[in-house]
């Protein structure tokens, strides 16, 4: 590897939020995606409890905007709102005039980044290919979520973290309790849990104990990974 094939630091922006401190901290930031969320504080306050500090409300759930200012009108310092699936400039808006801390993106998009950065809040742009990745960086992407991750696995995440040693990847899609011990210990910065911790019927029926059971159960089988 040269020089050259190496982002340059200016890539890499500085973490200055407390979300991404708190991402860094754990390893695991919950993605959220359901239908109906009847209860967002209270399934926020289980996450927590199980230990997972990091929450992304999708905008694939109707309404998502009321759910992620339910929640963040409860925030606490241990909790931190986002919102993800963000597509467009007016979504962006409309989650950061919601009480968003960070927005995520499934592929680049460039609307998003401006509208963040304006505001001056974090964006984990998705990407998958080697070039995204470099695009998500220039855009002044926080972190680099790549999805879907499963397809090629933890593996995938050691080769890109060759040309790009300082990325920090978050892998999500097909990550579960079996894998994401594999995809930090390969590289990544983090990872996302879905279904298997904040199953969309679970949510729906504000089955807070058993999301506080499934987080803690996930984040016990995250202990002792490493680069």
């Amino acid at each position: 590897m040269t020089d050259s094939d190496a982002p340059t630091p200016d890539l890499i922006p500085t973490l200055t939020s407390d979300a991404l401190h708190a991402i860094a901290a754990d390893r695991v930031l919950a993605v959220v995606r359901a239908p109906r969320i009847p209860d967002p504080a209270s399934l926020c306050a289980a996450l927590v409890a199980g230990g997972i500090r990091t929450v992304e409300f999708t905008f694939t759930t109707p309404g998502v905007a009321k759910v992620l200012a339910e929640a963040a009108a409860t925030r606490g310092p241990d909790l931190h709102i986002g919102a993800g699936t963000v597509l467009t400039a007016a979504q962006a808006a409309e989650a950061i005039d919601a009480g968003a801390e960070f927005l995520v993106t499934p592929a680049i998009r460039f609307e998003v980044a401006e509208v963040a950065a304006r505001a001056g809040i974090p964006v984990l742009m998705g990407a998958f290919t080697p070039t995204e990745v470099v695009q998500a960086m220039e855009l002044g992407s926080a972190a680099v979520k790549i999805f879907p991750a499963a397809t090629l696995g933890p593996r995938y995440i050691k080769d890109l973290r060759g040309p790009f040693p300082d990325a920090r990847l978050v892998p999500s899609g097909g990550v579960d309790s079996t894998n994401a011990r594999s995809f930090l210990e390969h590289g990544a910065f983090a990872v996302c849990c879905g279904s298997e911790v904040v199953q969309p019927n679970i949510v729906a029926v504000g089955g807070h104990e058993e999301i506080r059971a499934r987080a803690e159960l996930f984040v016990a089988r995250l202990g002792g990974a490493s680069d």
